[in-house]
Order: C-alpha cells, then sequence, then structure tokens
C-alpha cells in the first residue's frame, strides 16, 4: 500500500481545489514520450526503469512503475497547467526512484500541435518539479494569494529565462544546482523574482575513491574527473565504471559495482 505523506495531502488538496473552479471539467489520455536517457547511464548502469507522478481528473496524486521500454497512457484534466515526472531508477543497483533527477513535462505547453502525445523532456523536470514545490508551499502557507497558485504561473516566461543570461550560466547549464524548495516557498511569501534562483551552496570534499570520471544524478552535470565531489545538504550519488558513491554530511558509502 502507498503510503501518502503530509506533502502529498497538501497536494492533492490544492488540486481539488483548482479543479473545484472548473465547472467544466474536461479530461484526456495522453500516451508519455519519454526522452532519450543519458547513455553513460545507460553504459553503467542499464536501461532505467520508470516512476511516473500526475495529477488525475479528480486532482488525485496517481503513481505507477514502468519496466523498461513501456510508454503509458495517462488520463490528466486540460482544462488548467498540469505536471507530470517521470523519475528513472535502477533496482538492481539499489537506486530507487528521488535519487535521479526526473524528466517532465507541463500540460499543455508539452503537447504537440497534432496527437495525443504528452512530450516529456529533461529541461521540463525542473518545470514540473517547480509546479509541485509552489503547490506544497501555497497549500501550506494560510495567507497565501490566490494568485500564485501554480496554475496562474507564467511558465512561458519562466522557461525562456534558461535561454538568455537573466539566469547566471551555472544555473542556465545545470537547474538542479538551484534549491527550488526555497525559491517556491520564497515565491508564495512574496513573488517570483528570478534573483533567487542561484546554485545552492556546496562542500568540496575530496574522498579516497578510485580515480576516473564521475557522473552525477542530473543530466545536466559535467563529469567530474577528480575525485572531488561538490556536495549539497541531503544524499549525493554519484556513479563510475568502478561503483556508486553515496555522500550524505560527513558520512560516504562507495559500493564495487561488481558487488551489485
Amino acid at each position: 500500500m502507498k503510503k501518502t505523506t503530509s506533502k502529498q495531502l497538501v497536494l492533492a488538496v490544492l488540486m481539488a481545489y483548482l479543479l473545484a473552479g472548473c465547472t467544466d471539467r474536461i479530461s484526456s489520455g495522453y500516451i508519455l514520450d519519454l526522452p532519450e536517457v543519458p547513455p553513460v547511464w545507460i553504459t553503467l548502469l542499464g536501461e532505467p526503469h520508470w516512476r511516473i507522478e500526475w495529477f488525475d481528473p479528480d486532482g488525485q496524486e496517481q503513481v505507477i512503475d514502468l519496466q523498461p521500454g513501456c510508454s503509458p497512457e495517462i488520463e490528466i484534466p486540460v482544462t488548467w497547467t498540469n505536471p507530470v515526472l517521470a523519475w528513472p531508477y535502477w533496482p538492481s543497483f539499489n537506486l530507487s526512484p528521488g535519487i535521479f533527477k526526473p524528466c517532465g513535462a507541463l500540460f499543455p505547453y508539452d503537447v504537440p500541435d497534432q496527437g495525443n502525445q504528452l512530450r516529456l523532456s529533461w529541461e521540463a523536470g525542473v518545470d514540473a518539479i517547480f509546479y509541485r514545490e509552489l503547490a506544497f508551499a501555497y497549500g501550506s502557507n494560510d495567507n497565501a494569494n490566490v494568485s500564485r497558485t501554480p496554475a496562474n504561473f507564467d511558465w512561458p516566461r519562466f522557461r525562456e529565462l534558461f535561454k538568455t543570461e537573466a539566469l547566471g550560466y551555472t544555473v542556465r547549464e545545470d537547474p538542479w544546482v538551484v534549491n527550488w524548495r526555497t525559491v517556491a516557498e520564497r515565491t508564495i511569501e512574496s513573488n517570483f523574482d528570478r534573483r533567487r534562483i542561484v546554485p545552492e551552496a556546496v562542500i568540496q570534499r575530496q574522498l579516497p575513491v578510485p580515480a576516473g570520471t564521475w557522473y552525477g544524478t542530473s543530466p545536466f552535470a559535467t563529469p567530474l574527473e577528480q575525485p572531488v565531489f561538490p556536495v549539497r545538504p541531503g544524499l549525493n550519488v554519484w556513479i563510475s565504471e568502478e561503483g556508486i558513491l553515496r555522500v550524505s554530511g560527513n558520512t560516504w558509502v562507495f559500493t564495487e559495482i561488481k558487488n551489485f
């Protein structure tokens, strides 16, 4: 049985609120078009499984897990902006959903002009996560202005920021260096300000792991050629031909690939 967290409950309540404002609620089925997986992930770990998360026409969060190669069809409401997330994961390597960054889509912006496909991309994974963080922050703030719901957010303008020098080079190269929860909370408290979209502070740590090239869990991350790792709060993971490195605070664990 899937356990409902407080965050999921807040999201569900907010989605129900948004749907309540739609007098003629319409839903439709869309086939998910998943993006190509970074080749190095496949080389080192194989084809991923996928965990898909979305909100159904009743505003309830839905979750399905897919075997490699599957393309599901999901039903979503078409009367408001709706995020869809797809998390790659590798159960045989104990790499569960949530460790590697997701791809995603925002309906209706990622629907091609013709057909019933919803096109997911790694870039839109950031959009979908920010949407959900805005929804959670809005639902947790008793004084939040209704105009700041994620359904009312200017998503086309947000996406354009990453195509200009309005954001710093580091963020444009890899948006996952940003703490999107913090940006969402401040957006709901006051207003959106692109100046808050900055890299999260890191601690550089040199660790006694095998030399070689190390790859992060973001599809945009630059490979590391030296065993010096930019550690952020929470769980950090890197992979190489030799194994998998997990770092959290001052604790780190290296596991050789052959031991899986």
